[in-house]
Order: C-alpha cells, then structure tokens, then sequence
C-alpha cells in the first residue's frame, strides 16, 4: 500500500496567506464596487460639531444648488439593511417644503427625522427624539422651525382669537401655548414668525435639560441645536447652542 504525502507545515501555511489574501481582496473589491456605484465612502460623524458641521456643509450645497445626492442607491440600501447609526436627528415640521434630508442633502440611514404641526411636542414626540442619542449613540439633535409656519399661524390665530381649532389639531395649539404667550411679549412686526422662532428656542432648551439626554449634554457626546430654514433662500440660520 502506498503511504499519504502529507503536506508540510510550509505547504500548509503558504495555502492558508494565499486564501487570505484573496479574501482580503474580494472584500476590497467589493468596497471599490460598491464606491463606483455611488456608495457614500464618508465616515458617520461621530461627535456633535462633525455631524453638526456635515449637516451644515450639506445645506450649503442645497442653497448653492452644488447637491452631492449621498446614500441614496441600492448600494447604500443594502449597506443599512440590517443595522442603523444616523449620526443626526431632526424634530422638524410636516410643512411639505421643508424636508430634512432634502436641505441638509442627506441619505438613507443618515438621519432619524420626527416631523409634527409646528414641532408641537409631546411625550411620544419626546421618546422620539431620546431614541437616536440613546439606542445608537446619535450626537446631533437640531430643532428645526422654518419661515412661514401654517400650522404656527393656525395656532397663533386660534390663540389670539379664543377660537379652538378641531379635532386634534387642538393638542398643536396647547402645545404651542407657551411660544404664544412669549411671542405676545417680544412682539415685532411678525408675530407669528416670532412665534416659530421661540417655539424652536424652547424646545430646544426643554431637550437640553431632559432627563435622559442632559448627562448626555454635559459630557458633551450630545448637542441640542435650535434652527430656522428659510423657505425663500433654502438657507438654515442657527438660533441657539451650536456646538463648537
């Protein structure tokens, strides 16, 4: 009987490099595909002033017109299938010209967005925004209020007036009770734009102190930014706490 050649330890050890390598390689290969393809190489930002500053420099692009369109093929589609880490979350306003990832030329899995009335707030609201800081370690959160507020208007209106709103739309106005009544002692030349903008400074100073997100604030591994977009100009101006 003929005895088995059995490979020696060099043999043994110079198949294990090769496959290796051409693993090492496949997973390159993919990553370039995937890159040509139009796959965000970008690295998720990771503290508040880089995502704060990709927001912005986003939004620079969509005033310029200059768009990048990041994260938005079946590449990126596949990429976030099975897990999320959007460095960025926005409680903004169902208002149907002021889309978050639109103005901030955003992606998919970039951001978490939370849109209602006027950013009328309220405990689900709340869970809402606590979600992305809490459960995947998001550092921004940005208040977006915006020029022109229908639902601020309808409120400001109904408040002024003594005159409740229907339905559900009653629980917006409560909500925004509190801008009223600041906005009432500013006054101004728009007092219903002075509104939107208090509401934002409000929130976003509610947010700062919660209970769950302000240890996070204080350490820094969180900021709480309160914004205005501009409908006219595509432009967010930052009204509180930008992070440095």
């Amino acid at each position: 009987m003929h005895r088995a050649v059995r490979p020696d330890r060099r043999t043994l050890l110079a198949g294990v490099l090769a496959g290796a390598t051409a693993a090492l390689c496949g997973c390159s290969s993919t990553r370039t595909s995937l890159v040509a393809a139009g796959a965000s190489p970008s690295l998720r930002p990771t503290t508040p002033s880089a995502a704060f500053a990709r927001l912005m420099e986003g939004n620079q692009r969509w005033v310029s017109g200059n768009l990048h369109h990041p994260d938005r093929d079946p590449n990126r589609r596949q990429l976030v299938a099975q897990t999320q880490k959007p460095f960025g979350s926005i409680l903004s306003c169902i208002d149907s010209r002021v889309p978050p990832e639109l103005l901030f030329d955003t992606g998919l899995g970039d951001l978490y967005v939370m849109r209602t009335g006027g950013e009328a707030d309220g405990p689900v609201v709340t869970g809402s925004v606590e979600y992305g800081p809490l459960t995947s370690g998001t550092p921004l959160i940005v208040v977006l209020g915006h020029q022109r507020c229908g639902a601020v208007k309808a409120a400001y209106t109904s408040l002024r007036d003594g005159k409740p709103l229907p339905g559900n739309l009653q629980a917006i106005v409560r909500s925004l009770r509190p801008a009223y009544a600041q906005a009432v002692r500013k006054g101004g030349p728009d007092p219903v734009e002075t509104m939107a903008r208090v509401q934002v400074t409000l929130l976003t100073a509610d947010l700062r102190s919660d209970g769950v997100l302000a240890p996070l604030v204080s350490r820094g591994s969180l900021a709480v930014v309160g914004a205005f977009y501009s409908l006219d100009t595509g432009k967010v101006e930052v009204l509180t706490s930008a992070p440095s």
